[in-house]
């Protein structure tokens, strides 16, 4: 459930698991304190860990080596909500997901500039910008400014707002 102020009751979770009972997991950890608020994190854009059960955007730790550990849940700025913050505790959740699991992804939560194409025959890999302003974002393998190691493939293109992913085979 997204709980919102009144003016904001429009706004829908930017992840939406297909396959998602048995084939992904919610992760329960904790949102790294140092984490840097400037950049927001909409559902859907990757993660990485930390020591413990910290986690924070990809790119905030060693940059394109980071390691994808899976997809934000919560908003953290995006869209001007902050659950992590409005809670009160750096409580946080990653989803994810098995290689049969699917989830819808919205837009912000992916590159939209980047060139979605669906090639028939041909796994489309798919990884995270490391750094700037789309930072934990989705983008197609070779996109420029995108990590080393892929969070998922794509399965299907629904709109030039929503890419549908899978997870990794």
């Amino acid at each position: 459930m997204l709980r919102t102020k009144l003016a904001k009751a429009h706004i829908k979770r930017t992840f939406r698991p297909l396959y998602g009972w048995t084939q992904m997991t919610p992760k329960s950890c904790f949102l790294d304190p140092a984490f840097d608020r400037s950049v927001a994190i909409y559902p859907g854009m990757v993660m990485t860990k930390g020591i413990g059960d910290q986690v924070t955007l990809v790119g905030e730790g060693s940059g394109a080596s980071d390691v994808p550990y899976g997809f934000s849940a919560l908003y953290v700025g995006g869209d001007g909500i902050d659950e992590p913050l409005e809670a009160g505790i750096n409580a946080f959740a990653v989803w994810v997901m098995a290689p049969d699991a699917e989830a819808e992804i919205l837009a912000p939560a992916f590159d939209t500039d980047a060139t979605w194409t669906e090639t028939p025959g041909t796994e489309v890999l798919v990884h995270a910008h490391a750094s700037g302003a789309k930072q934990g974002k989705l983008a197609p393998a070779g996109t420029s400014g995108v990590g080393s190691q892929p969070v998922a493939r794509l399965v299907k293109v629904v709109s030039a707002t929503k890419i549908v992913v899978g997870g990794l085979r």
